[in-house]
């Protein structure tokens, strides 16, 4: 199969056919094999990948996003992220009022509406890694020193013992 007819694709993806066009129309997603281009009888086709965006789009417009929001996200996301070959590897977090994008190394997480403003991201796990390896690097320093203390102390009482 070449491509999804916009009934297809309504089908496929829980989107109306309404929502299709006017998506189109405003620009939020165009189906990427075939337009209409404003021409009446012609079908508008879209790809696999059309798909599993127009699916990630009605997610976040029916958790409260609003369009205008998705579309900037959209667009930084088409810009930046390379989202036509690793869609599958974006992921997306919202919190009703932004749209973040986590990076594929975990390590950061971007505000997709304010053109990738690295956003504040606490990975607890890796605090509370680094966390255990200093205490585990004082424990064994403190021993360290404990010990060489007990030595010095054993010379001292030596000497003294001696001298």
């Amino acid at each position: 199969m070449e491509g999804f007819t916009a009934q297809q694709t309504s089908t496929l993806t829980g989107c109306t056919p309404h929502q299709l066009r006017y998506w189109d129309k405003v620009g939020l997603l165009k189906p990427s094999l075939q337009r209409t281009g404003g021409r009446p009888g012609k079908r508008r086709l879209y790809s696999f990948r059309d798909l599993v965006a127009l699916r990630v789009i009605k997610s976040l417009l029916d958790n409260g996003m609003s369009v205008q929001r998705v579309r900037r996200a959209w667009d930084y996301l088409r810009r930046t992220a390379d989202i036509d070959a690793h869609l599958a590897d974006v992921r997306l977090v919202t919190d009703g009022q932004s749209i973040f994008v986590v990076a594929r190394d975990d390590d950061e997480l971007l505000d997709a509406l304010r053109q990738g403003q690295l956003a504040f991201f606490v990975a607890i796990n890796e605090i509370a890694k680094t966390v255990e390896e200093d205490v585990t690097r004082f424990e064994l320093d403190r021993e360290r020193f404990l010990e060489l203390l007990r030595r010095v102390e054993e010379d001292i009482e030596e000497e003294a013992a001696t001298g």
